[in-house]
């Protein structure tokens, strides 16, 4: 008999894992999450999670849920798990919640943050953490060009041949773009996200901002619903997964309120 089902709030660096998802190899975080879960409860735990994230792409607020299989106050979770986890890999909080709540069936939408670095050197300190462009960019046009993709759209090329989306048709909310110093700041709002989605938007909004496309190519991109109409997938180093949004009755954390900083943000 379970003891109720628990979401947790889990921070990761991306960089040393096969991305989210459990694999035969057993390097991905969610195979060292269910691990640690499963020896701070002493019998195998399963997770569900809010959204799937890549090889090299960070979790900032990842939510995952599971039917507790013992009984322990919220603030063990957290530190009862966090003790067999890597260093890269946090669970940042506990909350209970209702059997009618899902990780990824209830999530209203979700957040991804692109930070990346605009310098004639590539980055050393940031390595893994940020994207990495040495031309200049121009704000305006990439603010255009993103313009065109905010609302329903099919988005089909920017979606990658492994993606297994029953559609291609998701709604972005918004994409805010801005720069802080020498690096670049680009947050997605969205319903849902196609595999690769938003790293094939980066490498076009970046194709457009250092000059070698018009901003009115990504109209025709977005028309032709063909992955290769697209520029090439950008690097994963810079992508965070800020998390989900759902209804306000679940009381789950919108931001990380543990961990709220990234290289860029704000």
């Amino acid at each position: 008999m379970t003891q109720g089902r628990i979401a947790l709030g889990i921070c990761y660096r991306g960089g040393a894992y096969q991305g989210w998802q459990s694999q035969p190899s057993g390097r991905t975080v969610q195979d060292h999450l269910e691990r640690a879960l499963s020896a701070f409860a002493a019998c195998p735990v399963g997770t569900v999670c809010a959204g799937r994230t890549d090889t090299g792409v960070h979790g900032l607020n990842q939510v995952v849920h599971l039917d507790a299989p013992v009984e322990r106050d919220d603030f063990s979770w957290v530190r009862g798990t966090n003790r067999y986890l890597p260093r890269d890999i946090a669970v940042q909080w506990c909350r209970r919640v209702g059997p009618d709540f899902h990780a990824r069936n209830s999530a209203r939408s979700r957040r991804y943050r692109y930070v990346l670095l605009e310098s004639a050197v590539r980055p050393a300190l940031e390595f893994g953490q940020v994207g990495w462009v040495f031309r200049p960019l121009a704000q305006a046009p990439m603010v255009d060009a993103a313009s065109v993709l905010v609302g329903e759209h099919d988005f089909s090329s920017f979606r990658s041949v492994q993606c297994q989306a029953a559609s291609p048709v998701k709604t972005l909310y918004a994409i805010d773009i801005r720069r802080r110093g020498a690096y670049w700041c680009f947050d997605f709002h969205g319903s849902a996200f196609l595999h690769h989605m938003v790293r094939n938007i980066m490498g076009c909004l970046v194709a457009v901002g250092a000059g070698r496309q018009p901003a009115g190519w990504m109209e025709r991109v977005l028309a032709a619903r063909d992955r290769d109409a697209a520029a090439p997938t950008f690097a994963a180093d810079g992508l965070y997964f800020l998390g989900p949004q759902y209804d306000a009755r679940h009381d789950i954390p919108v931001t990380n309120p543990v961990f709220d900083w990234i290289p860029g943000g704000t």
